[in-house]
């Protein structure tokens, strides 16, 4: 019989794992598997292969949407006229939207890098017999298990 449990890397795993010694279970029938943790930054742009749900264009959007609007429509008392003015708009609201958007992304981006302090970042894997599997499944919730899973083992 495998018994399964995560934890998150402090002292209940180390406890939990002097507990299981203590009541039988060898060395040898324990494993411990750390995770790695992400270190990558965050991307500001998506590409087509990976998207995060964060965009920079809402807002240049919007505000291109309402400068060309309003360089329309002063366009038609300025000299070039509404067309060109609605262009020069579109692109300085656009371009002040990229800018404003971005700037925010980054800021939030800083402030999201803490992980959540509660995440697996260790899996606890005891072989023991069927008999001992209450033992061992009780000694691992009382450490403050995550989560535990038995699964019976065929192998032999």
């Amino acid at each position: 019989m495998l018994v399964v449990s995560s934890f998150e890397q402090n002292e209940s795993l180390e406890v939990a794992i002097v507990e299981l010694k203590n009541n039988g279970i060898t060395k040898d029938k324990i494993l411990a598997v750390p995770f790695e943790k992400r270190r990558n930054d965050k991307q500001l742009f998506d590409s087509i292969h990976r998207s995060d749900g964060v965009s920079l264009f809402d807002i240049a959007a919007a505000l291109g949407t309402i400068f060309a609007v309003l360089g329309a429509s002063y366009g038609f008392v300025l000299t070039w006229g509404p067309i060109i003015w609605g262009l020069i708009g579109c692109a300085f609201g656009a371009f002040l939207g990229f800018v404003i958007d971005y700037f925010l992304t980054k800021r939030k981006m800083k402030e999201s890098i803490k992980l959540p302090s509660s995440f697996t970042e260790v899996v606890l894997i005891v072989e023991c017999n069927e008999s001992k599997s209450e033992v061992v499944q009780n000694i691992l919730w009382s450490n403050l298990a995550l989560g535990v899973a038995k699964v019976k083992n065929n192998a032999g």
